[in-house]
């Protein structure tokens, strides 16, 4: 399980597993129920490229949003 600590969001904690290049698991601690619990089922079966293309820059509030701070993770993941 890979852990990365989120800044300016509402959640406090992202966990996820990538297995063969694909996302296996992902989990928010904290933050809008329903939203993480959508994003973290959305991006299953996704790779760290695409989360990055697809959630990277989405803005809600103080300049980032928990679906910014995933793809934050995916690149710190992938060293970038």
């Amino acid at each position: 399980m890979n852990t990365y600590i989120p800044h300016g969001v509402c959640s406090r904690k992202i966990n996820f597993e990538i297995e063969n290049g694909k996302i296996t698991a992902c989990e928010f601690i904290g933050g809008c129920t329903g939203n993480t619990q959508g994003i973290a089922k959305l991006v299953i079966g996704l790779t760290p490229e695409q989360v990055i293309e697809k959630l990277d820059g989405i803005i809600c509030r103080g300049g980032t949003s928990c679906p910014d701070q995933l793809a934050k993770a995916m690149k710190e993941y992938l060293g970038k």
